[in-house]
């Protein structure tokens, strides 16, 4: 009885006591374990284009892109002799990307697609959405990224909308790092424009 009541009064003398700690705001203690969500580091993905050819600046500009628009990962040039997270080619079919987990796998940018006048931005950020964990969203409208070709010639709209920003934070949040040659235990699946 005597310990219940001692710590009850010790309990109420600290919480009054903690305006004057400082400028009046009360101080929160962390549990153990937990980290703040302002320091979370994005996960990095290293991106391999020297295969792009001439669509080198529309793949860096499409990176470009989503580092802008999420926190939770980011897309770096591989560095010379380092094993890229993804592998960016051109080729003369359509655009594509074969994602073999969460952030590593084979996007092309193909030149069918540009040659009946698809935007290059708009096709490298698209098909790095599928890198990133996001499908495709047919029919859709110009808004929507992941709407790819269905959105029409005219569409040249490279960014992720709010929906898709959201996804793609939810993907990277939380995950365990995943090396380019890490087994995934999945079968990968080409998913198309």
């Amino acid at each position: 009885m005597h310990v219940r009541t001692l710590t009850s009064g010790l309990a109420a003398v600290l919480l009054m006591s903690l305006p004057a700690l400082g400028d009046g705001q009360a101080l929160a203690a962390e549990s153990p374990g937990t980290t703040p969500a302002a320091s979370a580091a994005p996960r990095i993905l290293t991106y391999d284009a020297s295969g792009s050819a001439e669509f080198r600046s529309a793949v860096d500009r499409g990176a470009a892109i989503w580092n802008e628009s999420v926190d939770g990962a980011e897309l770096r040039p591989a560095a010379a002799g380092q094993r890229a997270n993804i592998r960016i080619l051109a080729d003369n079919g359509w655009p594509r990307a074969l994602p073999a987990s969460l952030g590593n796998g084979t996007v092309w940018i193909g030149r069918q697609a540009v040659n009946e006048g698809y935007d290059t931005v708009r096709i490298s950020s698209h098909e790095l959405g599928h890198i990133l964990g996001l499908p495709d969203r047919k029919p859709g409208p110009c808004s929507s990224l992941m709407s790819g070709s269905s959105a029409g010639v005219p569409c040249t709209n490279p960014y992720p909308n709010a929906a898709e920003k959201a996804e793609v934070e939810n993907n990277f949040t939380g995950t365990v790092v995943d090396s380019p040659s890490a087994a995934t235990g999945s079968v990968p699946v080409l998913l198309e424009d």
